[in-house]
């Protein structure tokens, strides 16, 4: 890695060069985000996986930058172009728009207006009336030019050609560019409008039928919907800056009093604006801004997706899970604590009174036969009449009844990850084991789930797709390895997301497990087909081993650490699982006596705090929840009800909860707290716990409107608008541009249920 790059993410992360410098080598030695933030804070000065990723992505950003500045060198070397000059100005240029600037004018292009100019010997003239001296008079100068042989019949086709040549060195200019690429990121104004008689057909887009905004300060979600509102036909959608000033700045560079060479000039560079520095910069700033909305709404995804996959796991429970269904009937299966299918069943309570008691009878003896612990039912259609059903069931001790959130169970029970798992099962039965699994852990079962399908992202089909599988590909490993995987248990695509193993290594764990049977050791892991050194280095400490040969196999304390715990364990003359269980023995330990050139003070730091609690689960502990009893359908909804709520997602424009009725409400960023709200993840998580007020209900088109607030303002209801962007800007506003209703999104309906 060029030394020149160290220094530059060093400086842009607020990082040391010697952080910078270690990371990016251990991570080209293939270690993971995971490893180096757990197991090598020694080597990165403790750097957490935020930096360690932001070193990563950077790191590439500028690999590829220097694999096209390679190209475009070897491009001019090849056709005699490469002088010293230019070859110092790419070797110096730090970003992707300035090297392509530099190659502008050599690069191989299209025939233009300006290269038949060219052909035709006008090129003498174009520099003599770009020079604008004083007794240059363009008529005189144009009429040597005229040559019916050449293709220039008058004095105008003369001049006409060299101010077409004239123009495409405007366009060329790199100060032009900078400055202009300057003037379109400052004051560039998104102008939307609707493609004519698509008023009826692009309704849902109608707050985008006459909006201007400034470029600079539109939000993720509006410059998302508007190109979408494009790409369907509805919308047509540009990008610029007020004309003059566009105009005033190019004249300011190129033209030189108001002589008749300028007047010229004047006119060459308004052509050059309006027929190509305008598209140029237009199409660089909607790649600047789309990549803007892409990043925030990535964001937004992969936050809401490390809240939902950190739910907090029931535990390993005997649970009894239900897929409710109204006219198909329910889905019914009992699972142990290991998520493995005992009994399945299908009840049919909705179709009489006889059959409703049939039903219960059929839960009453499965909970008694297989000692259920806990009750799961699906969120979907039938789900609040079903756990009202059983609710009312005298049920043995004192089970849970829980709704557990069903988003993107079909997905796995069509995969074929749930056929190979349950290959003689209906797909139904497989959505109800699934339902039930959740309960107990999801990550272990979401992580079987395309994430994009788990419902709780933002415009995922509109971003860059290998930008949010990479984003979001992230927040699985880092899930999975910040909580642990017990290797006897673990599922193939569990294992898969373990730091140093993927599909492949995985496939071989659960084949040597079923062969051999369960793990003893890690050590054993070393026996797996084609797990060697590096991948046992990078996987071993994530890996967990309940009831081993090792305690230590079932904490976070590494391998390679081991002999450092021994070594605490022998000066205090007791055994390692002593140590693990008595506090007075640790806190005799003084961390500075175990020091070395491989371990520091941070690792030894970690290595106690999980001695102190040995396998810890860093999720939260599980708590019950139950919807209001007095609602169940929209319908039963009135404004002013106070109700219980669970968050399902949480979107730039505010958050989308569950109160029990099949249609998620809306809290609108205005909505979420008695404070100004910037970014609504600052104040709600997925999976959270709420309280919300109902403000409105739209029966006829499914829409409810809720408050977070205290005191909710009833005067809210009516308008569900955005902030206004700041008064500074002079940008008109039309009526609708006040602020979009966010129910009007046109991504709105990928958020309900």
């Amino acid at each position: 890695m060029r030394e020149k790059h160290i220094h530059k993410i060093a400086g842009e992360l607020e990082l040391t060069p010697q952080q910078v410098l270690a990371t990016s080598a251990l991570l080209d030695e293939g270690a993971t985000v995971p490893f180096v933030a757990r197991y090598r804070k020694e080597a990165t000065d403790s750097l957490d996986e935020v930096a360690i990723t932001a070193i990563r992505d950077r790191i590439h950003q500028l690999r590829e930058l220097d694999k096209r500045r390679e190209a475009i060198l070897n491009s001019l070397l090849e056709r005699e172009l490469l002088s010293d000059e230019i070859k110092e100005k790419i070797l110096e240029a730090e970003t992707l728009a300035v090297l392509e600037d530099i190659y502008l004018p050599y690069r191989p292009k299209r025939r233009t207006r300006a290269t038949v100019a060219r052909e035709q010997g006008l090129e003498p003239l174009a520099l003599k009336l770009l020079a604008q001296e004083n007794n240059t008079v363009p008529l005189a100068e144009a009429g040597a030019f005229v040559n019916s042989d050449k293709g220039v019949e008058t004095i105008e086709d003369a001049l006409a050609g060299a101010r077409d040549i004239i123009a495409e060195l405007v366009n060329e200019d790199q100060l032009a560019r900078k400055k202009m690429r300057a003037l379109y990121a400052e004051k560039g104004i998104f102008h939307s409008r609707v493609v004519p008689d698509k008023e009826m057909e692009g309704s849902k887009y109608r707050d985008y039928f006459d909006w201007q905004e400034p470029a600079s300060k539109a939000p993720s979600h509006r410059i998302l919907a508007m190109r979408r509102g494009e790409k369907e036909g509805v919308l047509t959608l540009h990008v610029h800056p007020p004309v003059a000033e566009a105009l005033t700045l190019l004249q300011s560079i190129f033209v030189n009093g108001d002589g008749e060479a300028s007047q010229q000039v004047r006119s060459a560079v308004q052509d050059s604006y309006k027929r190509l520095l305008s598209q140029s910069m237009e199409t660089e700033i909607r790649k600047v801004t789309k990549e803007r909305a892409d990043t925030e709404a990535i964001r937004v995804f992969a936050d809401n997706l490390r809240e939902l996959l950190l739910a907090p796991p029931l535990g390993r429970k005997n649970v009894l899970a239900i897929d409710p269904g109204i006219r198909t009937g329910c889905k019914v299966v009992c699972l142990d604590g290991q998520g493995k299918l005992l009994k399945s069943d299908t009840i049919y309570p909705f179709t009489s009174e006889k059959s409703k008691l049939e039903s219960m009878a059929i839960l009453e003896k499965l909970c008694e036969d297989y000692e259920v612990e806990a009750i799961a039912v699906g969120n979907g259609t039938g789900g609040r009449e079903t756990e009202a059903m059983v609710r009312g069931m005298d049920l043995p001790g004192n089970i849970p009844v829980i709704m557990v959130n069903e988003s993107g169970a079909s997905v796995y029970s069509a995969s074929q990850v749930a056929r190979d798992e349950f290959p003689d099962l209906d797909v139904s039965v497989r959505g109800a084991i699934s339902i039930g699994r959740r309960l107990v852990d999801p990550l272990a079962e979401l992580v079987k789930i395309d994430p994009k399908s788990i419902g709780v992202g933002q415009y995922q089909h509109d971003v860059d797709q290998q930008a949010l599988k990479s984003s979001l590909d992230d927040v699985v490993i880092s899930c999975v390895n910040g909580v642990g995987v017990e290797v006897n248990t673990a599922s193939e695509q569990l294992l898969t997301y373990v730091s140093g193993l993927g599909p492949q290594l995985a496939k071989n764990i659960v084949k040597h497990r079923n062969e051999h049977g369960p793990f003893v050791s890690r050590g054993g892991l070393k026996k797996v087909e084609r797990l060697g050194p590096k991948a046992f280095e990078q996987a071993a400490g994530f890996l967990r081993i309940r009831d081993g040969k090792n305690p230590l196999d079932a904490t976070a304390v590494h391998p390679e650490s081991y002999p450092v715990v021994e070594a605490m364990a022998s000066d205090l003359g007791c055994s390692i699982m002593e140590l693990l269980s008595d506090n007075e023995l640790r806190q005799r330990i003084d961390p500075s006596k175990y020091v070395t050139e491989a371990v520091g003070i941070p690792t030894l730091t970690d290595i106690l705090a999980e001695l102190a609690k040995p396998g810890r689960d860093p999720r939260e502990p599980f708590e019950t929840f139950a919807f209001s009893r007095e609602v169940q359908k929209i319908d039963d909804l009135r404004p002013g009800m106070r109700l219980p709520g669970i968050v399902t997602n949480v979107t730039a424009f505010g958050a989308f909860v569950d109160v029990g009725v099949h249609q998620d409400g809306l809290v609108h960023i205005s909505q979420l707290a008695d404070r100004f709200v910037r970014n609504p993840s600052d104040v709600v998580k997925t999976q959270q716990q709420v309280t919300v007020t109902v403000l409105e209900v739209d029966l006829e088109r499914k829409r409810i409107s809720l408050s977070m607030k205290a005191n909710p303002d009833k005067s809210a209801t009516g308008t569900k608008r955005e902030p206004k962007p700041e008064r500074k800007s002079k940008v008109r506003r039309t009526k609708q541009a006040k602020g979009p209703d966010p129910f009007n999104n046109p991504f709105a309906d990928a958020f309900k249920k």
